[in-house]
């Protein structure tokens, strides 16, 4: 399994728990764009990388990326201003984000436990 396809596996548990929550807003990985995808994509290398970093050192990896990019803290993810709300230390996230953060991290560790990685 590449570094896409676990990066897809991931996007899409995300958007399922998302829409378990009543929040629609996660496009599928097919609709999703490109920033997204590699945001993903660098979430799966992280964890690849560092297997016994914490959900919250995984945030913060996320968050710095971000910020590098030019996001910024905004009250709603607003993507043509580069504004999202969970851009704060990960135990100030209220606990239904936090719990996006650890399934992306238990994805990852599953799918890289029973299948070699290749680079995409």
């Amino acid at each position: 399994m590449d570094i896409a396809s676990m990066a897809r596996v991931a996007h899409e548990v995300h958007r399922a728990y998302c829409l378990a929550i009543e929040d629609d807003s996660q496009p599928s990985w097919k609709d999703a764009p490109e920033w997204q995808r590699q945001s993903s994509m660098r979430g799966v290398v992280f964890y690849l990388n560092s297997p016994e970093a914490s959900v919250a050192a995984g945030h913060n990896a996320w968050m710095e990326r971000k910020l590098q990019d030019g996001w910024q803290w905004g009250p709603e993810k607003n993507p043509d201003l580069k504004q999202h709300p969970c851009l704060i230390e990960f135990r100030l996230l209220p606990k239904f984000q936090q719990v996006k953060d650890f399934l992306f991290r238990a994805v990852i560790k599953a799918l890289s436990k029973y299948h070699s990685v290749m680079q995409p």
